[in-house]
């Protein structure tokens, strides 16, 4: 096993725990996703590659939970959020960069006919829920139950194992329906006749939809008189420059960003018809929505900062670049998990610009003991990588050393499928799901 220690990581995530719930602003950068002792702390990042506090480099993957996709530090990114942030950041009335930043926004996603930008993806999803139940009248709320997270409010949080403190009337709100299974959800439609408002999913994820699956979820939608929302927080220019919509060519009644929109910065979007969207504005006969007031929505920075992204992924082709880096490196690692004989065990899995690793036993079940130790191995070897979703930043020659990694860590993995047993290579305790009840 690797000698590597990370001291100073080690201290600063006490002090962390001492301070702050959980450790981190996420759950999902919380010291227990990592192996025992090997949670750097980032000091800095640059491009695709980002520094602990210990001084170790490392090849990041999944940056900023896939938010930052031209990776860290990018000049025009950096450049627009600088230059307005020496204009003044907030002010009593709006500033020009709204209009500028909508502008963009909605050229890039033709789709959208109005937009409202917010700081975080939770917010801009809970405000598509709001309008769909204003417009329709209806109480139900339909999440697909393939995909991991829409929100951190009670209409979702509730239907996880982390529903403590959201009272059951709330869960109750809300229904669920399987991905792909259009007999399936058209039951869920029928069994809550009249009352589901909307119905919320990814649009894609770790698998393509089936052929007419999204054609026929519109038409569902429209049949049974729901709103249809894609939450494109993660397929949001990943898919491609217009969003998975965009590539699909299936229009949504709303949809959310967020994530790639800002490179890092705190953006996000709820878009859509505007006969949904103007139900939260000053020019509508209904019944008016509070919807996405925010102090802190507009800052000006980051709405330059998502402006400099729309440019960057129209002009530079980035989301074809992602495919490509994307695909190199699942090709790489397939080759050497084959080679090591552990090719059933260690997989490769999504859309080649969002790709996640499985880690399997024996018995090809997800462990989480399996994957401390192949976790253990990348990080010792200098890749920091919750997942494999590249940045536009890596370079070749980064996905090469990534995969030169793996093979390493492929063949630990192999001597621990022979002794039936990864407790030798783990290190201390496993990693844990995100999602768990106790701690």
């Amino acid at each position: 096993m690797s000698p590597v220690r990370l001291p100073r990581s080690v201290l600063a995530n006490e002090r962390l725990h001492a301070m702050i719930p959980g450790g981190a602003h996420t759950y999902a950068k919380g010291e227990d996703q990592y192996p025992e002792d090997l949670a750097p702390v980032i000091s800095h990042g640059r491009g695709a590659h980002v520094w602990d506090i210990d001084g170790n480099e490392y090849v990041e993957y999944g940056s900023g939970l896939r938010a930052v996709s031209l990776g860290h530090v990018h000049p025009k990114v950096t450049e627009a959020a600088r230059r307005e942030i020496g204009r003044g950041a907030n002010f009593v009335r709006p500033s020009i960069v709204e209009e500028k930043a909508a502008e963009r926004f909605l050229a890039t996603v033709p789709t959208a006919e109005m937009v409202k930008f917010a700081k975080n993806g939770s917010d801009a999803t809970t405000a598509a829920v709001k309008l769909a139940r204003a417009a329709t009248g209806r109480p139900l709320v339909a999440i697909c139950r393939d995909h991991a997270f829409f929100s951190v409010d009670d209409w979702f949080i509730g239907t996880t194992p982390m529903a403590a403190g959201i009272p059951g009337e709330i869960t109750g709100l809300t229904v669920s329906f399987p991905y792909g299974d259009l007999p399936a959800t058209e039951e869920v439609l029928r069994e809550h006749a009249g009352r589901v408002a909307c119905l919320v999913l990814e649009p894609a994820n770790q698998a393509e939809p089936p052929a007419g699956y999204l054609t026929g979820l519109r038409a569902l939608a429209d049949r049974y008189g729901c709103v249809l929302v894609f939450d494109e927080m993660i397929t949001g220019f990943r898919w491609s420059e217009a969003g998975a919509q965009g590539l699909y060519g299936v229009t949504p009644d709303l949809s959310t960003f967020g994530k790639a929109l800002g490179n890092g910065f705190a953006v996000s979007a709820l878009a859509g018809k505007r006969e949904l969207m103007e139900l939260g504005g000053l020019r509508t006969g209904r019944d008016r929505v509070f919807l996405l007031s925010t102090t802190h929505g507009a800052e000006t920075h980051s709405l330059a900062a998502a402006i400099a992204v729309l440019e960057t992924y129209t002009e530079e082709g980035v989301s074809a670049r992602l495919h490509a880096l994307g695909e190199r490196l699942a090709a790489g690692v397939r080759e050497v998990a084959a080679s090591a004989g552990v090719a059933e065990n260690v997989v490769v899995r999504g859309r080649a610009s969002n790709l996640v690793f499985g880690t399997l036993d024996a018995e090809r079940k997800p462990s989480q003991d399996y994957r401390t130790l192949f976790l253990r191995q990348l990080v010792t070897g200098g890749v920091l990588g919750p997942s494999f979703v590249v940045s536009s930043a890596l370079s070749e020659a980064d996905i090469d050393r990534t995969v030169d990694v793996v093979a390493q860590a492929c063949l630990v993995y192999r001597k621990a499928l022979d002794a039936d047993d990864p407790a030798p290579w783990l290190g201390g305790r496993p990693v844990k799901p995100v999602f768990r009840r106790r701690v």
